[in-house]
């Protein structure tokens, strides 16, 4: 189960539907007599996995609370008291949030309880429905549990009996859910806020009663820490850092024993087995033979096995990971595979290396992969929303660590990835299931902007095209992958990842296409630049390939830079677009901000970004990433050297405010924004936000020395 936070889709929420009976309704006095739990794994009830327990109070019902709940004294004689119950309950809860009506109510007994008993308790989170109800039901007056229960058809089976008003309150969550994302509540966080400051009347009388607060702060720096503990060198560290390279390659008809000769004698765990590759061409792989591979087939037909091929006994298809992908990936996919090794191959999927468990021996694995391979087995919406929820805390203690922001919004990237890769055979596979068959061409799906140059922040959309083999607009394979395209988005926005304002997602028309319909929209940017081809320029040109046939990808990445590179008033047009932002100072030197909160995104790293694009694809440095882009201009040796390498750490440093601004806002229940609040800024930061923008705002002076 992945570790709740503030970030965690309400759809994607482990929980556990709550309520209490017991011997008054008055929380200073009252004794458990009932405890009625079920568990709720990310938008489904398990009625498999309840609690239900009739527990002893040591003192009297009285016959006016029998009345209501039906336990009478006489039924108490088997029941256990609650200290033999505790530890049960405790399990059952643990990790997990509590969901119920009034559940300030029960919060405050079991604290109660706790208390005299002397028994463990730490508070969970937790959310109630009678203050979320008229969050997404404004016109409902009355938010009683009955009143829920029949605005939703709700059937209650035994009222007043704990695991039935249990399940009655975990059958209206999962009805509010989706009317609470329609109100702009997605997140746990989100939802503790929003009762905070619109449910005050409700909170101040159960406060009067002396009951606990139904929901956490967000805020609370105790709730929106990271994820701690860990190696952090299985984020510092790409797979191609640590992989074995020329791994050894034995030919099909080589024997077991040969192969295990060949293993001794180099040291090494496993051996791939392929035909001979021809000069240029990459590897035909059959599969891999281990070490354990071997034993197996020792254990099974003893020496004889040993005159086996290898070919017969290589494990296919062989496991693979990209080179540039970090190694809490390569660790957690090995978990969720059962493998001990995986193939490294490059952005083409050209085999370069090998990984074993072995090489991450040193590293603390469990700890390492609190980003873990989640995305990887989702299942549906709610899984990926589950695994995305984990990411902002993480992040959250690689900030702590003062690992580079570079990297952390490469990570991010890695995960965004992920979730469009994941979305993408997840549409594909339901697709097959609903008779639409297979792909119709070989095609590859694409994500675009910050994702794709490797720069992504918190505040996330969708950006993604798909470029097919062949085919015309509006043809059968078109029609194949707008469908596709379709429930990519669908799944993707569920999961947390929103659509694109801009429309920028394969669905549209405009962002799918065959490889020629792709050639010819390139030609069309480059040779006519009215404003919205530079627009669409600045998303294509940023883009990678996440599933597919990448090399289709690939290929027309290079075309695109090649054509920019030879057409000049293109690029000269391309860094107009730097001219025109205004700047963010005042006559004073001071920096201007409303409400003290600074646009980073428009007043810093726009500018960048995008003069560093002109640059780049003036010079035809295909590179990614904003960071090798400035690299790649280095390396030509002109114009303002000195602010070209300030600009590559101004870029870090304005990555980093961004991810700790949009964290803390994440985390505190509020939506991401491109805003930072310069009031948060110690003095050493405020001189450092100064002298980023002020080199900044010599981009334009940068980008027509450059640009000739």
């Amino acid at each position: 189960m992945a570790k709740t936070t503030g970030a965690t889709a309400l759809m994607a929420l482990d929980a556990c539907a709550l309520d209490l009976e017991t011997t008054s309704l008055d929380a200073s006095e009252a004794r458990i007599v009932q405890i009625g739990a079920l568990r709720m794994n990310r938008g489904k009830i398990d009625t498999n996995s309840v609690m239900d327990k009739i527990i002893d109070p040591t003192v009297p019902i009285p016959s006016s609370s029998t009345v209501i709940h039906g336990i009478s004294n006489a039924m108490l004689r088997t029941a256990p008291d609650l200290k033999k119950a505790w530890q049960g309950l405790l399990e059952f809860i643990r990790d997990r949030v509590l969901i119920g009506h009034t559940i300030a109510y029960d919060l405050t007994i079991l604290a109660a309880e706790a208390k005299r008993h002397d028994l463990e308790w730490q508070k969970p989170r937790s959310l109630c429905i009678r203050h979320l109800a008229p969050l997404a039901l404004p016109d409902l007056h009355d938010p009683s549990l009955d009143k829920l229960a029949a605005w939703f058809g709700i059937h209650v089976e035994h009222r007043h009996s704990a695991l039935s008003d249990a399940l009655a309150a975990g059958e209206i969550f999962l009805k509010l859910v989706p009317l609470l994302e329609e109100s702009g509540i997605r997140t746990l966080a989100e939802a503790e806020r929003a009762i905070l400051l619109r449910s005050t009347a409700g909170l101040r009388q159960g406060q009067e009663a002396g009951w606990e607060r139904p929901v956490a702060d967000p805020s609370d720096s105790v709730l929106s820490g990271g994820i701690k503990n860990y190696d952090t060198y299985a984020y510092r560290h790409a797979v191609g850092d640590m992989m074995t390279r020329n791994p050894v390659v034995v030919a099909p008809k080589t024997s077991l024993l040969e192969a295990t000769k060949t293993m001794t004698a180099r040291g090494i765990s496993s051996v791939l087995v392929a035909e001979p590759a021809k000069t240029g061409q990459p590897l035909s792989v059959y599969g891999i033979v281990t070490e354990r591979d071997v034993m197996r087939q020792v254990a099974q037909s003893g020496a004889a096995a040993l005159k086996k091929k290898a070919s017969a006994v290589a494990v296919s298809p062989l496991a693979s990971i990209r080179q540039n992908a970090f190694v809490y990936r390569a660790m957690s996919r090995m978990r969720r595979l059962k493998y001990r090794h995986l193939a490294v191959v490059d952005e083409e999927q050209k085999l370069v290396g090998m990984i074993s468990a072995r090489d991450l021996l040193k590293l603390r694995s469990d700890a390492a992969i609190a980003l873990d391979d989640a995305i990887g087995e989702a299942e549906n919406a709610a899984d990926l929303a589950n695994a995305w929820g984990t990411l902002p805390a993480v992040v959250n203690s690689l900030i702590q660590e003062n690992l580079d922001a570079h990297k952390i919004t490469r990570i991010v990237s890695e995960e965004i990835r992920s979730m469009t890769e994941r979305a993408a055979i997840l549409a594909e596979r339901d697709m097959k299931a609903d008779g639409r068959g297979d792909a119709p061409c070989p095609y590859t799906v694409i994500v675009l902007g910050s994702g794709g140059r490797g720069e992504s922040l918190l505040k996330p959309d969708q950006d993604n095209a798909i470029i097919f083999e062949k085919g015309d607009p509006d043809g059968p394979e078109d029609k194949w992958f707008a469908e596709l395209g379709a429930r990519m988005a669908a799944i993707l926005d569920a999961a947390g990842i929103p659509f694109c304002n801009g429309g920028i997602m394969a669905k549209n028309a405009e962002w799918r296409g065959s490889v020629a319909l792709w050639e010819s929209r390139l030609d069309e940017w480059v040779s006519h630049t009215n404003p919205q081809n530079l627009l669409n320029v600045d998303i294509f040109f940023d883009q990678a390939a996440v599933f597919g046939k990448r090399d289709l990808s690939i290929s027309l990445f290079r075309k695109a830079f090649e054509a920019g590179s030879q057409n000049i008033g293109f690029a000269k047009a391309l860094g107009a677009n730097v001219d025109n932002i205004s700047s963010p100072f005042n006559m004073f030197g001071r920096i201007r901000a409303e409400n003290n909160r600074l646009d980073l995104k428009l007043h810093g790293l726009f500018p960048l970004v995008a003069g560093t694009r002109a640059l780049a694809i003036r010079h035809n440095i295909a590179q990614h990433a904003t960071r090798d882009r400035l690299a790649g201009l280095l390396t030509l040796d002109k114009g303002d050297v000195g602010l070209l390498s300030r600009l590559m750490e101004h870029h870090a440093f304005l990555l980093g405010l961004m991810l700790q601004s949009q964290e803390r806002e994440i985390a505190s229940g509020r939506k991401p924004s491109n805003f930072v609040d310069l009031g948060r800024l110690d003095r050493s930061d405020t001189a450092k936000l100064k002298d980023a923008l002020s080199d900044i705002g010599y981009i334009p002076n940068l980008v027509h020395d450059l640009m000739f």
